[in-house]
């Protein structure tokens, strides 16, 4: 299982939110560039950013350092969200060397998007599913919709769809260990392949998600945990390939 670092980003530092909430944020730094190269340094092998504003935006915001990120590592293999909602976005994205985008709000406002950007830019598309009480929320987590996340992820099932992202809300940034047992049984019913996020907190959350990674998850996204020191990232990729 692949362990991907999280390097949000917000008025162009590197952030960590609480359940994604814009007004509770800690600052990690001012330097994504620098950020990216430590993740690098300790082994990653793909890195998660988030244009938090654009998420509330719905365009991109924060796109320099995006840019300046894919520029500094052109052979790592980054994956984008936030505030991606057309075919230019997406396109502007891989031009700069973005291996994936990640459609979130407007995979649910929009299925048809989907289908769409998975036919011109096949493999480089992911569908982000952020879940509370298993359903799903959009707007940057600001609305709770009545779709549930199985019912939702099955229309992406014939798309083309790279991986499907499955945050819980509720774990998101908590420290509380990710909801092991909801990402399985998304996993499980579903053939895409699966992202879990949220609420990885130390060595133990890691063999918890491997344990059932059979299922379907092929990676973990983990934020908080690695930038306060309850998760040494190296060790963690060293436990998940194990």
């Amino acid at each position: 299982m692949l362990l991907i670092p999280a390097i949000d980003l917000k008025n162009g530092r590197c952030v960590r939110l609480r359940q994604g909430r814009m007004e509770d944020e800690t600052v990690f730094s001012d330097d994504p560039v620098a950020m990216a190269g430590r993740w690098v340094a300790a082994g990653a092998r793909r890195l998660h950013l988030v244009d938090l504003n654009g998420a509330f935006a719905g365009e991109p915001v924060n796109g320099d350092a995006i840019r300046a990120i894919a520029a500094r590592y052109p052979d790592l293999p980054i994956q984008v969200g936030g505030g991606i909602r057309n075919e230019t976005t997406i396109a502007s994205y891989l031009d700069i060397g973005v291996s994936y985008c990640i459609i979130g709000t407007q995979a649910v406002k929009e299925p048809e998007l989907v289908a769409r950007a998975c036919e011109s830019f096949p493999g480089h598309i992911v569908v982000g599913l952020d879940a509370k009480a298993g359903r799903v929320a959009i707007k940057g987590w600001a609305e709770i919709t009545e779709h549930r996340v199985e019912d939702l992820a099955k229309r992406f099932e014939n798309d083309g769809v790279a991986a499907i992202v499955y945050t819980d809300i509720g774990r998101d940034g908590m420290m509380t260990g990710p909801n092991v047992e909801a990402t399985r049984t998304l996993a499980e019913a579903i053939s895409i392949p699966v992202i879990a996020s949220g609420g990885i907190t130390n060595l133990e959350d890691v063999r918890a998600l491997c344990a059932v990674a059979g299922s379907g998850i092929t990676a973990a996204i983990t934020g908080r945990a690695i930038y306060e020191g309850t998760l040494d990232f190296a060790t963690g990729q060293r436990v998940a390939d194990a």
